[in-house]
């Protein structure tokens, strides 16, 4: 299994820049660089809608939040198992 190659901010503003160079494809530049022209074009897009932080690094807050939410149902969820499975025990005992 091949590991996803990861680009730094420079490489990626510098392939956009050369590839919006008058009389230069993005086929043909992804092609210089090793990568596939569909990146360049998400770079891009990227770059045009996001403007001051086109590049924000690994993940985005929605899955990092996504990520805690998940640990903390687990944990409750633990929490809970944990007070029924008490209650029953005491009742039990309490007969």
């Amino acid at each position: 299994m091949q590991r996803r190659r990861q680009h730094s901010e420079e490489f990626k503003r510098e392939a956009v820049a050369l590839a919006i160079e008058p009389g230069v494809t993005i086929k043909q530049v992804a092609e210089e660089l090793g990568i596939n022209a569909g990146m360049i074009g998400r770079w891009r897009r990227e770059m045009r809608d996001n403007g001051t932080m086109p590049f924000p690094g690994k993940g985005n807050p929605r899955d990092e939040e996504m990520a805690a939410l998940k640990r903390e149902l687990a944990r409750v969820k633990k929490e809970r198992d944990f007070l029924v499975e008490a209650a029953t025990f005491f009742a039990k005992e309490s007969r």
